[in-house]
């Protein structure tokens, strides 16, 4: 496992952007897939964006397409989840997680995670 620290959360207008970090810690961190996923109150965690340990592949939930990037740079061991155009719907607590091998989309697939950082979108 490797362990995970997520910044750059904050409060924002709508419309405005974000750019989220994550470093981690561990020296197989290029051999994970990474992934955001977030929390809104009352609601189950959700899929956000997934992307390869190569950086080759990425995939998006619909309702971030467009507007959210994931990217990663395994020389810092860092992903970062970059997020323009933000909406109210945005609100979460996004959290960072890392799994071996393949990127996936489901939440069950990651055995590692960050503690989360709070994203609140005003309107």
């Amino acid at each position: 496992q490797v362990q995970l620290v997520e910044s750059g959360g904050g409060l924002v207008q709508a419309g405005g952007s974000l750019r989220l970090s994550c470093a981690a810690s561990g020296r197989t961190f290029s051999s994970y897939a990474m992934g955001w996923f977030r929390q809104a109150p009352g609601k189950e965690r959700e899929f956000v964006a997934t992307i390869s340990w190569s950086g080759g592949t990425t995939y998006y939930a619909d309702s971030v397409k467009g507007r959210f990037t994931i990217s990663r740079d395994n020389a810092k061991n860092t992903v970062y989840l970059q997020m323009n155009s933000l909406k109210p719907a945005d609100t979460a607590v996004y959290y960072c997680a890392a799994r071996p091998y393949a990127a996936t989309v489901s939440v069950v697939d990651f055995n590692s995670w960050g503690q989360g950082t709070q994203v609140t979108v005003s309107s």
